[in-house]
């Protein structure tokens, strides 16, 4: 396996196995350990924090809306390959990165990321930071107390870039960490 078939093969998982995928990676970059709980995602032990990780895959926003007359399209448009953003387009493709199910209570310290075509953006916030700087909203679902979201965008991800970026790599270097 080579860095461009790792990617490819992330970018094709599903939700939960691709929050594993992340945990892995986090847990390799930081060396840290697995979970104290159900609440959060792995544990520091050096530092006594409890982790959280959410990452995202960047993918361009769908062109045409689905309907009974764009079915086969909207197939076709949603080949991953077609819709790969590399990071170096990002202020010019229309992208929506739905960080969610924060749960600031149960964690102290927040990895989260991007996927893009080329390379890995990864993030660090403490729990107290994530607020209405990262336009983090705190109204996910009706009545879930305690539960939040953001989103990356073109327009949103400066601000991540600017103030949490913890480390880039490239898929290369990910199957390294991972090997």
């Amino acid at each position: 396996m080579d860095g461009t078939a790792l990617r490819d093969g992330i970018f094709a998982l599903r939700t939960r196995r691709l929050g594993t995928v992340a945990e892995a990676m986090i847990q390799r970059l930081i060396k840290c350990g697995r979970r104290r709980s159900q609440f959060h995602d792995l544990y520091d032990d050096a530092e006594h924090r409890r982790i959280e990780v959410k990452f995202s895959l960047v993918q361009k926003k769908w062109e045409s809306p689905i309907s009974a007359d764009t079915v086969l399209v909207c197939i076709e448009e949603g080949t991953s390959a077609k819709r790969l953003v590399p990071f170096a387009s990002w202020r010019t493709t229309a992208f929506d990165c739905n960080i969610q199910q924060v749960k600031r209570a149960e964690f102290d310290v927040l990895y989260y990321g991007l996927f893009f075509s080329d390379c890995v953006k990864i993030f660090r916030i403490n729990s107290a930071d994530i607020d209405e700087r990262i336009y983090y909203s705190d109204k996910q679902h009706k009545g879930n107390v305690g539960e939040g979201q953001f989103h990356i965008h073109q327009d949103t991800l400066q601000i991540h870039l600017d103030n949490h970026l913890y480390q880039t790599l490239t898929y290369d270097e990910l199957l390294k960490l991972l090997c």
